[in-house]
C-alpha cells in the first residue's frame, strides 16, 4: 500500500471573512467548499483549491475565536503551494509588494526555487516552483492569470525536537522513503529531512525539520491543524486494519462524506490524517456552482436552520 502524496492540509483562521478575502482575491484559489466543522458546527471549514477541487489541491480552515498561535516544535509550520513556469516567482513577489503581503526574496531550497509569504493571521506559506509536474486545473474566475495560478499543494514541512520516533512511523506504518536532507533555513545546525510518497516530486513529499532547541508549539489563528495523505478509495479498509495491526492509536474509520478518513497522532503529537481521493466534492454540489452556498453532510442537514443562524456571512 502507498500513499500517493499530500490530500489535503487544514490550518486555523479567526477571521473566516478575511481569509475568504485572502485566499480567493490576493491568492486566486477558488472556494470549493462552504461547510462547517462536523466535529463543532458552530465553525466554518472553508476548502480553497483548483478549478476541479482536485485532491492534493485544497488548503482548508477552521474558523474559530481564539488568539495567535504560539511558535515552535511539535507543529506543522510551513505549507508550500505549487505554481511553475518561467518568471511565475517574479510575478507573485510583485503582486505580494503591491498588496502588502509579507514576504521574503526567492531563494532556491532543496534544489526548487521557493517564495516564502504569510497571510494576514501569519500563516506560514511558501510558493514553489514544481518545474510544470503533473496536470493543472486553472480557475477561469480567478484574478490571477491561469499561467501563474497555484496547483495545488507542495511539500508540507514539520517540526519535531527528536526525530527517531517520528521516522519510524513515518517509514515504517506510512512507507514514505527517506530520500534527502538540506539545511534547515535560518539556523545553523538544524537539518531538514525529506521523505516522499508514491513516486514522490513535489506534490507527494513531506519536509521534517529536527529542532530539539525550540519550545513546544501552541494552536491559534496561524496554526496548522493537520496534514491529511492522500490514499485511492480502494485501499481504505486496509489502511484502517494496518493502523489497527501496529496498535497505533487513531480515530478508527470516519466518514465525511466528500472523503473518508482516518486520523492519528505521530509520535512527536503532530495529526495525521489519511484520506480517500473520492467520492468528492462534487457530490452535493454541481461542479460550475461549487462553494456558493453552505454545504452540509446529509447528518447535518436536519439542523441546516440553527447551523447557518450561529454563521456569519462570509
Amino acid at each position: 500500500m502507498q500513499l500517493t502524496g499530500i490530500h489535503h492540509l487544514t490550518a486555523v483562521s479567526a477571521d473566516a471573512s478575511g481569509n475568504h478575502a485572502f485566499y480567493t482575491k490576493t491568492l486566486g484559489m477558488r472556494l470549493v467548499k462552504k461547510t462547517v466543522n462536523q466535529d463543532d458546527v458552530s465553525a466554518y471549514h472553508l476548502f480553497y483549491a483548483d478549478a476541479l477541487a482536485s485532491p492534493g489541491s485544497d488548503i482548508t480552515f477552521f474558523d474559530w475565536s481564539v488568539g495567535r498561535e504560539r511558535r515552535g516544535t511539535h507543529s506543522i509550520t510551513r505549507t508550500a503551494l505549487r505554481v511553475a513556469g518561467d518568471g511565475t516567482l517574479e510575478w507573485w513577489k510583485k503582486r505580494f509588494e503591491a498588496e502588502g503581503v509579507r514576504h521574503a526574496d526567492i531563494v532556491e531550497r532543496d534544489t526548487r526555487l521557493v517564495l516564502d509569504f504569510e497571510d494576514f493571521e501569519g500563516q506560514r506559506l511558501s510558493l514553489v516552483d514544481d518545474g510544470g509536474a503533473g496536470a493543472a486545473h486553472p480557475w477561469n474566475r480567478s484574478p490571477v492569470p491561469a499561467e501563474y495560478q497555484i496547483r495545488g499543494l507542495g511539500p508540507i514541512t514539520m517540526s519535531v525536537p527528536d526525530l527517531k520516533p517520528t521516522d519510524l512511523v513515518v517509514r515504517r506504518v506510512l512507507n514514505m522513503e527517506q530520500v534527502r536532507e538540506y539545511r534547515t533555513p535560518d539556523t545553523a545546525d538544524s537539518r531538514t529531512v525529506v521523505y516522499q510518497m508514491g513516486q514522490g516530486g513535489a506534490a507527494a513529499e513531506l519536509h521534517v525539520a529536527v529542532q530539539p532547541d525550540l519550545e513546544p508549539a501552541g494552536q491559534g489563528a496561524g496554526a496548522v491543524h493537520h496534514v491529511a495523505f492522500r490514499i485511492p478509495d480502494a485501499d481504505y479498509e486496509a489502511w484502517a486494519d494496518r493502523l489497527n495491526q501496529v496498535r497505533l492509536p487513531s480515530s478508527g474509520p470516519v466518514d465525511r462524506f466528500y472523503f473518508r478518513s482516518l486520523y492519528f497522532r505521530e509520535p512527536n503529537g503532530v495529526l495525521f490524517e489519511i484520506a480517500t481521493d473520492g467520492p468528492g466534492f462534487a457530490t452535493d454540489e454541481a461542479m460550475d456552482a461549487l462553494g456558493e452556498k453552505l454545504s452540509l453532510p446529509p447528518f447535518l442537514e436536519g439542523r441546516r436552520k440553527q447551523i447557518e443562524a450561529n454563521l456569519k456571512p462570509l
